[in-house]
């Protein structure tokens, strides 16, 4: 038995053993982190010698019974799906139309592309809310979607040209030698194949873009965090903050998680070619983009057929 099946074996007993040792350990760290944290949570505190109930007294949770306090934060809500829903359609097109130019042949126009997508990555979300707002006077709503456009668009666009980068030679190849020109094969046959090997990617973004929303709260757009930790803070008093945040925080995880959910689903869906895949005639798979290119190639050799035969 060679040295290197022995150090990648599965291991034995006594690693399974203290593994599982080292993990109950950190269960029980995190256990007693996690108690010791909501028993001084819960204690009352004396301020300014009044005493102070506990964080988890339903004094200070009573607001959400009212319907009008779940009403507001859902407004807060729809705000921040509004705004990231916009921004997400825009990032994905502008992604899409600086891959192509960031990746032309031409040097006119990849250069140019090349700098304006170096620059507005390295340019401050925050910042560049505070410039569209103050320079531009658009409004709240469109500087915060306006920011994350060009923010987002340029990451995604440099995924999708990393995603182009790594195609095989061939596929090029194969739509040229079936009269295709260049433009026509990145955009019929090498994008497309790209954009599905990058989606989980994109999705990825997609949740940071999501998460950016929250910096709206600076520029005065109404998101869920100034819906709740800043207005309805202000209208019920300190007492809420702690209830109001937990709450806040509860709807990011939720909507968060949800779409790295997605994301996992579609790493996974996209790696394996999907799940539902067509059949030949023989029962076999067949690619899509594959019986594509052939259906091109039986088109192209019946049209020189018919011109060699009309000569």
């Amino acid at each position: 038995m060679s040295g290197s099946s022995v150090l990648f074996d599965a291991p034995g007993p006594r690693a399974r053993r203290i593994s599982l040792i080292l993990s109950l350990i950190g269960l029980v760290l995190i256990a007693g982190l996690v108690a010791w944290v909501v028993v001084i949570l819960a204690a009352p505190r004396t301020s300014g010698g009044i005493v102070v109930p506990g964080m988890f007294s339903p004094t200070r949770w009573d607001i959400f019974t009212d319907p009008q306090v779940w009403s507001f934060i859902g407004q807060g809500v729809l705000g921040t799906l509004r705004a990231a829903a916009v921004a997400a359609v825009g990032a994905i097109v502008l992604g899409i139309a600086l891959s192509l130019m960031r990746s032309s042949t031409i040097a006119w126009v990849r250069i140019p592309t090349a700098v304006f997508i170096e620059f507005f990555r390295g340019m401050p979300v925050l910042l560049m809310m505070l410039f569209i707002l103050l320079v531009a006077s658009t409004g709240a709503f469109w500087a915060v979607v306006i920011a994350l456009i060009l923010y987002n668009g340029t990451l995604i666009g440099e995924a999708l040209r990393a995603g182009l980068a790594a195609l095989p030679r061939g596929q090029r190849e194969a739509a040229l030698s079936v009269g295709m020109r260049e433009f026509q094969s990145k955009i019929l046959v090498e994008f497309p194949q790209a954009f599905r090997q990058m989606l989980p990617i994109i999705v990825a973004q997609l949740v940071v873009l999501l998460k950016d929303t929250s910096l709206g709260y600076i520029v005065g757009y109404n998101e869920l965090i100034r819906t709740t930790m800043n207005n309805l803070a202000s209208f019920y008093g300190n007492r809420y903050l702690f209830s109001l945040f937990v709450v806040t925080l509860v709807i990011y995880l939720a909507i968060n998680l949800s779409l790295s959910w997605f994301a996992r689903w579609l790493s996974r869906r996209t790696a394996s070619g999907g799940t539902r895949a067509k059949k030949g005639r023989g029962g076999e798979d067949v690619d899509p983009d594959q019986a594509i290119m052939l259906a091109q190639a039986s088109a192209a050799a019946r049209t020189s057929g018919r011109t060699g035969g009309a000569l």
